[in-house]
């Protein structure tokens, strides 16, 4: 049985539009696509540890919801919608005892990690954290292998640290994060002692 024409005429086109990037297009198309994809894997790993820190009582932290704008409701359950501005912490919560807990996680697939990865308005969000006595940082991932807890003060000052505007794996080498025999990230480690990472 052969396709309905607005089918057809759908891959046609994206066949065409194909045919028409570049070799350069497409890899970065590509390279999109799979960092989306491992981001998602990042923020899974960290969703199991903080399920993992709420069954031991150690902390509640949940993924904040994005901000949608509805355009069209399709009925049953359905609609049509946009990510609006984002202005939120990836994640939020508090420890046992009280202290709250506020970052940005963020991924790359190179040796290094640009501060600009942290917009104004998420680091308007974990300065104030900060600033309250939160626990505020940016949970880094390097290739899906290497995780780090930078601390906020730690991100924000980078120039002046390490002369650059970006962090490598060896800059922050005293904030690794190791996974635990379960396999789980073990970000919140330490935060009990106080210590800097």
């Amino acid at each position: 049985m052969a396709a309905p024409d607005n089918l057809r005429g759908g891959r046609e086109e994206g066949r065409r539009e194909a045919v028409r990037m570049t070799e350069k297009e497409l890899a970065a198309r590509y390279r999109n696509k799979l960092n989306r994809h491992q981001g998602k894997d990042f923020e899974s790993l960290i969703e199991a540890a903080c399920c993992y820190y709420r069954d031991r009582d150690v902390a509640d932290i949940e993924k904040t919801p994005e901000a949608m704008k509805t355009l069209r409701n399709l009925g049953n359950g359905q609609f049509v919608a946009v990510y609006t501005k984002k202005a939120q912490a990836d994640f939020k919560g508090f420890l046992m005892g009280g202290a709250a807990v506020c970052f940005e996680a963020k991924h790359t697939d190179t040796g290094r990690m640009d501060q600009d990865r942290v917009t104004p308005d998420q680091a308007e969000r974990l300065e104030r954290c900060h600033s309250y006595g939160g626990h505020a940082f940016v949970l880094c991932s390097f290739s899906g292998l290497d995780f780090f807890r930078v601390p906020w003060s730690t991100w924000r000052g980078m120039k002046n640290l390490f002369g650059h505007k970006y962090i490598t794996p060896q800059d922050v080498e005293r904030c690794r994060v190791r996974i635990g025999g379960p396999g789980v990230l073990l970000f919140l480690e330490g935060m009990e002692e106080k210590r800097p990472c």
